[in-house]
């Protein structure tokens, strides 16, 4: 870990590991400025858990779940196969603006391929979600390497 970046205070942690909704984001193509659709940002809520390690601030895994889509390969990992770097948005807001809060976090994301990482992460998640120990998730596994953590709160 370099010596400018912090851990997260104490109720970033807390928040991290009990928040039931993100966004997350990715960014089509390569990122390259003549490509078309390279500066387009693809935001979208997804369901996720936090796993201690690898690195100081831990990981995110998510998994395309049994909920009617379109395609079960999302556009999500199409994106992060061009361009890995992602950004999720946790909140929570309230009328009493002393309750508000955010936490930003950027990491570098790719699909778990390997049985026993895939294990892991759907374990964290049907420990997370009843609905996944209900019904464990049946496609592609996410995992974002957390590189930065920005939080704030009222």
């Amino acid at each position: 870990m370099s010596p400018n970046v912090a851990l997260p205070p104490p109720w970033a942690l807390d928040a991290l590991r009990s928040t039931q909704v993100g966004r997350l984001a990715t960014r089509r193509g390569s990122g390259g400025a003549t490509e078309a659709g390279a500066d387009v940002v693809d935001l979208v809520p997804f369901v996720f858990a936090w796993l201690a390690g690898p690195g100081a601030f831990g990981r995110l895994v998510s998994a395309v779940d049994h909920k009617p889509k379109t395609s079960q390969r999302l556009q999500r990992f199409a994106n992060i196969a061009n361009n890995p770097n992602v950004t999720v948005l946790l909140d929570h807001y309230e009328t009493d603006w002393t309750q508000l809060w955010w936490i930003r976090i950027r990491g570098v994301a790719s699909e778990l391929f390997g049985p026993i990482e895939q294990a892991e992460a759907l374990d964290a998640l049907a420990e997370k979600y009843d609905q996944y120990f209900e019904r464990r998730p049946h496609g592609a596994v996410l995992s974002i390497d957390i590189t930065e953590v920005r939080s704030w709160r009222a």
